[in-house]
């Protein structure tokens, strides 16, 4: 099998959650300036509260990036969305709250900007995730590109194609072992999303042939830059927004 079809639409440089390191991860202080750097597309981490709010947060706990304690999934909204997003990072920060994935929607929106979500569920929490988050965008994403689910976790991929089939998905991969391409494409996958010192130009190949886009993380030095690009990877999820120019959506 090919990978012969619709050109792929996203831009190949995606800001890694929202601005890379340069600004508190997963906020809409990020994704401005990701933005301001002429970033037109955006990686963030989403999961859900404990009464079903999507909001954006790596860690399954809250103390490295917000003034909270705990796991996030014990909290609801309402206690979730009053922390301090942004004082670990700088001063300047300050006060910087979580965003909801609504409000990111609307900055895309507003912006031009396309997005890649990935599903970050807390264990336990995977496919409420992948249902709710998928259904969510589908409803509130009008525009193209749609916006791309990624995710490591399975069952987070499998309730999103149930959820939104039309939505396209990712999986994520750290390493390449295992049935990865026949489970990519048993959940429907458009692309793999690999760790960028995985990609070999044998993975390359098997990606391609079994008619699935390339894509890497995190993407940070001009070597692992030039080296995937020559693998002719689709995407490259970066921090370095300050580094590599990026290019516009396509046409």
């Amino acid at each position: 099998m090919s990978r012969d079809g619709p050109a792929w639409p996203y831009p190949r440089w995606i800001a890694h959650r929202g601005a890379g390191r340069l600004a508190p991860e997963n906020t809409l202080a990020a994704f401005a300036l990701g933005h301001a750097y002429g970033y037109r597309m955006f990686e963030c981490d989403v999961r859900l509260s404990a009464d079903g709010q999507a909001f954006l947060l790596h860690d399954d706990r809250l103390e490295r990036t917000t003034s909270g304690c705990g796991e996030s999934l014990d909290f609801d909204w309402n206690t979730l969305s009053v922390l301090d997003a942004g004082a670990w990072h700088s001063a300047r920060h300050a006060g910087e709250r979580l965003p909801s994935l609504a409000a990111v929607v609307d900055f895309c929106r507003r912006q031009g900007c396309a997005l890649n979500v990935e599903l970050k569920p807390a264990p336990g929490d995977e496919r409420r995730t992948g249902r709710v988050v998928a259904q969510q965008l589908a409803r509130s994403w009008t525009w193209a590109p749609p916006p791309l689910l990624s995710s490591f976790a399975v069952a987070a991929l499998e309730a999103a194609a149930g959820a939104a089939p039309d939505l396209p998905r990712a999986l994520l991969l750290a390493r390449f072992e295992g049935n990865w391409r026949a489970t990519a494409q048993r959940l429907g996958c458009v692309a793999v999303v690999g760790e960028r010192s995985a990609w070999t130009a044998a993975h390359a190949e098997r990606a391609r042939h079994a008619g699935l886009r390339l894509l890497a993380y995190t993407v940070n030095t001009d070597e692992d830059a030039q080296r995937l690009l020559a693998l002719g990877l689709d995407g490259l999820i970066t921090d370095r927004v300050d580094h590599f120019t990026p290019d516009a959506l396509p046409a």
